[in-house]
């Protein structure tokens, strides 16, 4: 069923009794062309992309949850290209294009809204970095405005612009940026690739993969053995104890990274703002509440909650940035597990194993590449070659020494 104004008056005429479910629930098949392990963000658009761009429609997704439920409904929705590295920067414009066209393409309202990001600076130095990441950006055709104090009070007046500490001194403002509905995009590219033909395998926990001969033969299950000819990880902060099963160590750790939503408000933050002298960011939702988060929680952990410590950090940077935010009540908190590689930049490649390929390691970064993550890793799947923008992202670029580090933190995962 494609959605429609006409879908939706129809089916309003007769008691909405006409609605179908958006995906199917398959039983597993005893072997596939495809089988990629997690039905997050990642997974479900590289089986979208897998079909609908290169035709490849025997895939099977397993997930051990139900779609949404890890890191891709448990972010704080912001998506942005403002990159300044080489290899991240065309990357991540390219996911910033998809995401433009995504609702069409794929026939869902994401409630893509390009309201603008701002990082503030507070000092010469960070204006300086700030000046030259824009240059960087905009050397890449990229959209980038580097603001002064007075243009961002014009803009964001409630923020605490003479702090003793950390006075504002402006800003670097991608219009291009925005948030998008992180459960909506699941669901979106869920609905679009089982439309073409892939099964989509909820409560499906891999707990083995099976080899010979240095390749894998398929993944053993809780719903029984699947076999295929190629094997796709894309497990987010669970891509190591994956990967341990076909017997390779990951250059990562697993950390969580929390986020909170307060109580509704009026309208009272337009866009996505950071702030530059500590890590917090903040947007406003459709039903008003403020989305926020800031830094991991430090230690190593897979369970997707974190600590108090971490909220009291959180807190108090958010309001040595708007001042307001101590007559706010937060509602609730919740934790992603973040796969931390050692450079802060994530892996789409082959593995050593020869039809095993990786998706991995996307720290912060995760929800905003969804997109342009699934294309590339369906292209390599595809084609056994990278694609183009994503060709920086090797597995031994450690061994080789050609680290990808945006923030300049070394080989320190819980850094960046």
């Amino acid at each position: 069923m494609r959605y429609s104004a006409l879908s939706i008056l129809k089916n309003g005429l007769f008691g909405n009794k006409g609605w179908k479910p958006a995906w199917r629930t398959p039983a597993p098949k005893p072997h596939y062309d495809v089988v990629i392990v997690g039905g997050g963000g990642h997974g479900l658009a590289t089986a979208y992309y897998l079909a609908k761009e290169f035709g490849i429609t025997n895939v099977a997704v397993v997930e051990k949850g139900y779609v949404g439920s890890g890191n891709v409904g448990r972010n704080t929705t912001i998506i942005r290209s403002n990159y300044l590295l080489q290899g991240n920067n065309p990357f991540y414009e390219l996911s910033m294009k998809l995401w433009e066209g995504l609702e069409q393409d794929f026939n869902f309202n994401a409630m893509v809204s390009q309201r603008g990001v701002l990082n503030l600076y507070h000092s010469d130095a960070q204006r300086d970095a700030y000046t030259r990441r824009g240059n960087a950006m905009r050397l890449h055709g990229v959209d980038a405005d580097l603001l002064d104090r007075e243009a961002v009070r014009a803009i964001l007046p409630f923020l605490d612009f003479d702090n003793a500490r950390f006075p504002i001194q402006g800003g670097l403002l991608q219009k291009r940026g925005g948030t998008v509905r992180h459960d909506a995009v699941a669901w979106g590219y869920a609905r679009g690739a089982d439309l073409r033909g892939v099964d989509i395998l909820q409560n499906c926990e891999v707990t083995g993969i099976r080899q010979s001969q240095g390749r894998v033969l398929g993944v053993e299950t809780t719903r029984g053995f699947i076999g295929c000819n190629k094997l796709a990880l894309a497990a987010a902060g669970n891509s190591s104890r994956v990967a341990e099963m076909a017997g390779l160590k990951l250059p990562m750790e697993s950390h969580v990274l929390q986020a909170f939503v307060s109580e509704g408000l009026k309208p009272f933050i337009d866009g996505v703002v950071t702030f530059g002298a500590g890590h917090f960011y903040v947007s406003q939702s459709d039903k008003g509440g403020l989305v926020f988060g800031g830094d991991i929680d430090g230690y190593n952990s897979y369970a997707q909650r974190g600590n108090l410590a971490t909220v009291e950090h959180v807190a108090e940077a958010g309001k040595a940035m708007i001042p307001a935010l101590s007559r706010i009540r937060v509602l609730r908190s919740w934790g992603g597990v973040m796969d931390m590689s050692m450079d802060g930049s994530p892996i789409i490649d082959r593995t050593p194993i020869d039809n095993l390929y990786l998706n991995a390691g996307w720290c912060y970064g995760g929800f905003k590449a969804t997109p342009a993550s699934g294309f590339c890793f369906a292209h390599l799947i595809a084609r056994d070659l990278p694609q183009t923008t994503a060709s920086a992202f090797r597995l031994d670029r450690f061994e080789r020494g050609y680290l990808l580090d945006e923030k300049g933190q070394g080989a320190q995962p819980n850094l960046h």
